[in-house]
């Protein structure tokens, strides 16, 4: 494998510095948490854009939170079709393995995913509308959620808009999962939506009758 080269040196300077102080100070709690296993309390469905930083927000440490990234945290509809599914298998193992009791889904400020979504449903992607982009096709879960704010909103109020939209998406077809629905239904898991603004530090929820987010 000629195109696999070495870890680059700035990383592995990272990786001894961590392995001489955080883990060299907490050498007990990584060796539980390997021979004991994990036993997270909630699964984080959050997106993978770099400046979203789930543990730091939340001050979690090593074994507390089951995260799962993609673009634009969505989630898809069940679809129990034999195909591959990243997002689908994170969240059947999560439920269903590790019985977590809450799941949460974090959207951000600033989603370049949710942009392209933006464009695509506007026109001005026409790339992302072709068969072969795996990012328009995995931003076609997000059409829904175009579709209910496209009237509602300004032009430069519309990219905010659909950033917590692809929550609520998200959390909706959550729900369309048969062991998520049942876990919710018997009190045995609960489901939370939050926006963060990653300029302003600031975190909000997302109120399930109102459908609208507030600060926390």
């Amino acid at each position: 494998m000629p195109y696999v080269k070495p870890l680059p040196p700035f990383l592995a300077q990272r990786y001894h510095g961590w392995k001489a102080t955080t883990y060299s100070q907490n050498k007990a709690w990584f060796r539980k948490l390997a021979t004991e296993g994990q036993h997270p309390r909630a699964m984080i469905i959050s997106c993978c854009d770099s400046r979203v930083h789930v543990a730091s927000i939340f001050g979690a440490d090593a074994g507390e939170f089951f995260i799962h990234r993609n673009v634009a945290n969505l989630v898809p509809a069940f679809a129990p079709d034999g195909d591959h599914h990243g997002t689908s298998a994170a969240i059947e193992y999560a439920v269903t393995a590790l019985h977590v009791s809450h799941i949460i889904v974090l959207g951000h400020s600033q989603c370049g995913g949710v942009q392209g979504c933006l464009d695509m449903c506007t026109g001005n992607a026409p790339e992302l509308e072709e068969s072969s982009s795996f990012v328009g096709r995995w931003m076609d879960i997000l059409r829904p959620g175009y579709e209910r704010v496209r009237d509602k909103y300004a032009p430069e109020d519309m990219a905010a808009a659909l950033e917590k939209e692809s929550v609520i998406v998200a959390l909706e077809n959550l729900m369309t999962f048969p062991f998520v629905n049942k876990a919710v239904e018997n009190d045995m898991l609960t489901l939370h939506g939050l926006w963060t603004d990653i300029g302003e530090g600031t975190l909000e929820c997302l109120d399930s009758k109102s459908r609208e987010f507030y600060s926390v």
